[in-house]
């Protein structure tokens, strides 16, 4: 049954059809519920009065009560100006306007006591304000001040005079018949013990706060409940799961002892041995393991996740492990074989490429068991792919797949499902994976192997290139290779950006006779993988390439990576690329190569590639740069629906609810207690679409 807070738009005073359909495609407001949860994003400080004499030009802003003298129009009649000469006890200031002259020149009135509100700017030394806001001082609302909220618009609504003040009458008429309607959401021992103020009056306070102190309880009010009942959803999720969803119980340890001390190559690191710990732990529960493991580029994910395939093998139980690309899946599965046939088990590859006659021999040898390990791609999820008993599923770089073809992985057992690591080498800031992987467990190797020097990272103007030139010569004729990665494709009027095509035939005359592969997301697929398979074999020394090289490739041999216009590129992005690159014993280069003119976020992703190499250090500033949605994709998917909070400046609060959250669910799993009605109330009245419980309805 709709509730008020379901009531379309159109219906609220001051609305109306037209600006009703204006406000749904702008700004995703549809209720009423909608409009009252469209949260200012700063607020202007009108508690404070500035006298005339106060002002210099490098304030943000003024608010001044001033009386005016008189008016006067400047310039031609297309240029015209209006020029009005206000005054208090202390001085005089100038205010001009250059758009709406004859409105603004019939609205001042002579004598008339004024509050402006503007920036103050200099002018030929001196003092003005141009366009300030303006009211008649009688009718100033709130005598002594108050803080203004600021909401967020569009071009097209200003046009329909539903700028930020527009939009905040409309909240305002909407407030009054919302108060009654308004519910708490959170049991009152929640409240008391975090220190809340209650629903209504959190709302009523963000959007007209009574002054700096209501206003922080009110924010953190939101904020808590909004994070609250993300992390209640997603922990909600990981009970059923633990549950409901029983995995193998596989406890045997005896060829991992074998591998461990007859055939691993190398020491594992402490972080490494540490992550196989919890991973075991998940395996032998008789849950099912859904567990993410994070680690950067080269910190040894796939030989942690051999070992786990190993616990499966000595328990009875298959594994598969799927990468997003046939190039990708080639990889693993030489670099998985080789130890596989040290331990005698039987591994297979399975792509789109793979031949019918070799595809039924492995279909065979999975129903029989004698395969123990498939490494492939979305090939593996075809239904025709069947397991004698799979016990483990290894993902790799997780956001390439949805979570419906991952799910296809989950039900190729009859009786228990799989366990399932999904491995990931782009760093996600902690706040972010507690809120979009809330429901996996999360494990982290935080250190690189001994021995791995680290790659030496530095940043170039355009107008270095010779030297850059002469660097990567002096490289290859060392016998190593050279990525180039450029931005774009073809040539864009809009950027001036060396393009592709254009750096691949400068390259080929920079270097003549040296071999140079081509690799862009516009070939054909069988073209690409032959380019870069070239260039894999040694056949070629320099690849120039778009992106697409971002995820992928090995080649412990190349050991420089130049980065051309790499103010165009994300930090996440910048950090991706290099990982390409300090795969070999070698030391290993990042060139970053930038026009002179950088932005401020631009220098500071730049500063931040060349100061280090910490992934996780590098991914907490692209947070604070681009915002959650993007780093992770899920701006258009509706993951991260948030109203209020901002991942990365909240992870105190988002801890603080997701603590909460928790011991809810410890006190009363199913919420049937008489202490979480609220919360129970709040869930079910949710559409079953919605992510964020939090949203009034």
């Amino acid at each position: 049954m709709p509730g008020f807070f379901d009531t379309k738009i159109e219906f609220l005073k001051g609305v109306g059809p037209q600006k009703a359909a204006m406000l749904n495609k702008e700004l995703g407001i549809f209720t009423y519920g909608d409009l009252l949860q469209h949260y200012p994003f700063r607020y202007e400080d009108r508690t404070r009065f500035h006298k005339i004499n106060e002002l210099n030009g490098t304030m943000p802003y003024a608010q001044l009560r001033v009386r005016l003298r008189n008016t006067e129009m400047i310039g031609a009649q297309r240029r015209k100006r209006l020029v009005a000469h206000f005054h208090d006890d202390t001085g005089e200031i100038e205010c001009v306007w250059f758009q709406g002259v004859p409105w603004m020149a019939k609205k001042l009135v002579n004598g008339v006591e004024y509050v402006l509100y503007g920036k103050p700017s200099l002018f030929n030394g001196k003092l003005n304000i141009p366009h300030p806001e303006l009211e008649i001082g009688s009718q100033f609302s709130l005598e002594g001040g108050y803080l203004q909220p600021v909401y967020s618009t569009t071009e097209k609504l200003r046009r329909k005079y539903l700028d930020s003040k527009g939009i905040g009458q409309l909240i305002r008429n909407l407030l009054d018949k919302s108060i009654p309607h308004l519910r708490e959401t959170l049991p009152p021992y929640i409240l008391a013990e975090y220190a809340l103020i209650d629903k209504p009056r959190a709302i009523q306070h963000i959007h007209i706060p009574e002054n700096n102190d209501m206003l922080a309880k009110a924010v953190f009010r939101l904020k808590f409940e909004e994070l609250f009942f993300i992390q209640l959803r997603l922990l909600k999720l990981k009970l059923a799961r633990t549950d409901k969803f029983r995995g193998m119980e596989l406890t045997d340890t005896s060829l991992l002892t074998k591998f461990y001390n007859e055939h691993l190559p190398f020491d594992l690191t402490e972080a490494q041995k540490r992550v196989i710990r919890e991973i075991y732990t998940d395996m032998r529960s008789g849950h099912q393991m859904n567990r993410l493991l994070q680690g950067d580029v080269g910190s040894g994910k796939t030989i942690v996740a051999f070992i786990c395939m190993l616990i499966a093998a000595g328990s009875g139980a298959q594994s598969v492990m799927m990468a997003p690309t046939e190039i990708l899946a080639n990889q693993h599965f030489e670099g998985l074989k080789e130890y596989a046939d040290k331990m005698g088990l039987h591994i297979a590859l399975l792509t789109g490429s793979t031949r019918k006659s070799e595809r039924k021999i492995i279909h065979e040898m999975l129903l029989s068991g004698e395969l123990s390990i498939l490494v492939g791609t979305h090939a593996l999820i075809e239904d025709v792919v069947q397991f004698k008993q799979l016990g483990l599923a290894v993902v790799d770089e997780q956001h390439r797949f949805g979570v419906a073809q991952r799910s296809k992985l989950w039900q190729k057992n009859k009786n228990v499902y799989p366990h399932v690591l999904v491995m990931t080498a782009t760093p996600i800031p902690r706040t972010l994976a507690m809120t979009l992987y809330g429901d996996l467990d999360v494990s982290v190797i935080d250190e690189l192997p001994a021995g791995r020097k680290p790659i030496k990272t530095v940043h170039r103007y355009d107008a270095n290139r010779l030297r850059v030139n002469q660097f990567m010569k002096d490289q290859i004729d060392e016998g190593r290779q050279v990525y180039i990665v450029y931005p774009l494709i073809e040539e864009s009027e809009k950027l001036d950006l060396k393009h592709l095509m254009d750096g691949y035939e400068s390259v080929c005359r920079a270097f003549p006779g040296v071999p140079v592969s081509i690799v862009h997301g516009k070939m054909k697929a069988d073209d690409k993988d032959y380019e870069m398979k070239r260039f894999v074999k040694g056949e070629t020394k320099i690849m120039v390439a778009t992106t697409v090289i971002e995820v992928g490739v090995n080649v412990p041999n190349a050991s420089v990576m130049i980065i051309e216009n790499a103010e165009r590129f994300g930090l996440a992005q910048l950090h991706q690329l290099r990982g390409r690159v300090g795969r070999g014993a070698d030391q290993s280069y990042c060139i970053l190569i930038t026009s002179y003119k950088l932005s401020k976020d631009g220098r500071t992703r730049i500063d931040t590639m060349v100061r280090t190499n910490n992934g996780f250090e590098i991914a907490d500033t692209d947070l604070q740069l681009r915002g959650p949605g993007d780093i992770t994709g899920t701006q258009q998917s509706g993951i991260l629906d948030l109203l209020i909070s901002d991942l990365a400046k909240d992870g105190k609060i988002l801890q603080v609810a997701r603590t909460a959250a928790q011991d809810v669910l410890l006190r009363d799993p199913e919420l049937t207690l008489d202490d979480h009605r609220n919360i129970r109330y709040q869930i079910e009245n949710q559409q079953k679409t919605v992510v964020n419980w939090s949203r009034i309805s």
